[in-house]
């Protein structure tokens, strides 16, 4: 039988915070993963003896035991091929990610994926209740484990349990189409509070649940029938600003820099995009804003480069392989019309980079042009603030990123409408230093004040000092 340790703050995310490294020789190690999330969180947990429940990346594994990396308790969950398939690729990333992005896509609904997402939310949820000590604080995050809320209350209800929502909720009417409404509203609902990006997101949760479930509500308070209040309110995601500025003014990347003007040919200004391979990102239609501004004679490649960096994403999903090739696609035409020997009017890169390679770009970038059709918040748009620590640099950013609640002072544009999208791109190409430096001076005040250590510590919290209405008679079970 395995021993668990008791945490007094346990951590439930779909993946866990490390990835696996396999070396030549066979012998296997762990490496931290990027992301603010692990940053903002670690301190946290060190201080109250924390536990981060999560998936190790590999299907079909015996689960092993938990393990401590860098002095932090890692347990794992073990998913299988199928649950791969049906619970991830499937309902989480089939059906959740496209309904709550406004259906750029359309989602697809299918029962033995819901029953696939039951599945693995409960496995997560018994595994959450195993090791939290008693009374403890059990944040779950995103929308892969909505369910896990209720049934760890179920198990649990001495718990304290909040949940945080990274993406955007959708208004009532996209929701209302999901078959299983209702459980999910529920399962979120085991929650004492939950946190959403945006205040529109929290306000379409608390109305769904009203004209949904049938609960009293006031504001952001929603009353049980047992007299439980749960809260649902916004707390915008940030990033490590403070850890993403020291890298910017390292000398490796100052250096990395220089590497990249001279790479280009020394371009007068460079464009920059960087985004995982998703529809929701809107990547086609900013290049293709940008092939008609050349082709329109408004740029010239001799004078300008647009740098468009697409991570690699759910590569096995069909909707993604198709968006690859017809961005490709888009690429090599305007490279084809526009390009010359040596200065191609697009540098695309579908990879990933580690970090000191995207403050490097971010440095060098003179215009990051961020247009997703729906983001919950897009951190991305934040990172480049961040690394502009010498008040210069353009940020073109979507209105429908939540960033654009915060960054008000970036070139806010309609990813929809791409005349728009072509003059703000201009506005942004020749904005002079002091047009600049005014708005980034503004955005950088604001990721400075608010970063992501700041939103862990205002969701907990908020968090700790709701009031009580747990039954304190459950005790924790102390093995498996």
């Amino acid at each position: 039988m395995t021993r668990f340790p008791q945490a007094d703050l346990v951590i439930v995310a779909n993946r866990l915070p490390v990835d696996r490294v396999t070396h030549p020789d066979g012998e296997v190690s762990w490496r931290r993963s990027p992301g603010g999330l692990v940053s903002a969180l670690e301190p946290v947990m060190r201080a109250n003896d924390g536990a981060w429940i999560g998936w190790p990346g590999a299907a079909d594994e015996e689960e092993f035991a938990p393990f401590v990396e860098d002095g932090l308790s890692l347990i794992p969950v073990s998913l299988s091929s199928d649950e791969v398939e049906e619970f991830y690729e499937g309902f989480s990333n089939g059906t959740l990610w496209p309904l709550y992005h406004d259906v750029v896509a359309k989602p697809e609904f299918h029962r033995e994926w819901w029953d696939a997402y039951v599945r693995v939310n409960q496995r997560f949820a018994d595994k959450a209740a195993e090791v939290a000590a008693k009374s403890a604080t059990v944040w779950v995050q995103d929308y892969q484990l909505q369910l896990v809320p209720q049934m760890l209350r179920d198990q649990r209800p001495d718990l304290r349990i909040g949940f945080y929502l990274h993406i955007p909720f959708p208004p009532a009417e996209l929701f209302s189409q999901l078959p299983w409404r209702r459980q999910i509203l529920e399962g979120l609902l085991g929650a004492d509070l939950i946190g959403f990006q945006l205040p529109g997101a929290a306000a379409n949760f608390v109305r769904l649940v009203r004209s949904r479930v049938g609960h009293k509500t006031h504001r952001d308070t929603i009353y049980l029938p047992d007299g439980r209040p749960v809260k649902a309110t916004a707390f915008p995601i940030s990033i490590d600003t403070a850890g993403f500025e020291e890298l910017a003014r390292s000398e490796g990347v100052e250096k990395r820099v220089q590497e990249i003007h001279d790479a280009l040919g020394n371009p007068r200004k460079i464009f920059l995009g960087v985004d995982r391979l998703d529809y929701t990102k809107g990547i086609y239609s900013r290049l293709r804003a940008f092939g008609e501004l050349i082709r329109d004679g408004h740029i010239d490649v001799e004078d300008a480069v647009f740098i468009q960096v697409a991570t690699p994403s759910r590569e096995r999903v069909e909707q993604y392989r198709i968006l690859r090739d017809e961005i490709e696609r888009l690429v090599g035409r305007i490279n084809g019309d526009h390009g010359r020997i040596g200065r191609p009017a697009i540098s695309y890169m579908h990879s990933s980079y580690p970090r000191e390679e995207m403050a490097a770009l971010y440095r060098a970038a003179d215009v990051m042009v961020v247009t997703p059709f729906r983001d919950g918040m897009n951190l991305v748009a934040k990172e480049y603030v961040a690394c502009r620590y010498e008040d210069d640099g353009a940020l073109v950013l979507s209105e429908f990123a939540g960033a654009a609640k915060e960054l008000r002072q970036a070139w806010l544009v309609n990813p929809y409408d791409i005349d728009g999208m072509k003059a703000a791109l201009l506005e942004a190409y020749a904005a002079d230093d002091k047009e600049t430096g005014r708005r980034m001076r503004a955005m950088r005040k604001t990721v400075v004040q608010h970063d992501v250590a700041r939103w862990a510590a205002d969701f907990l919290q908020e968090l700790e000092t709701l009031p009580e209405h747990h039954d304190k008679s459950v005790r924790p079970s102390s093995t498996s």
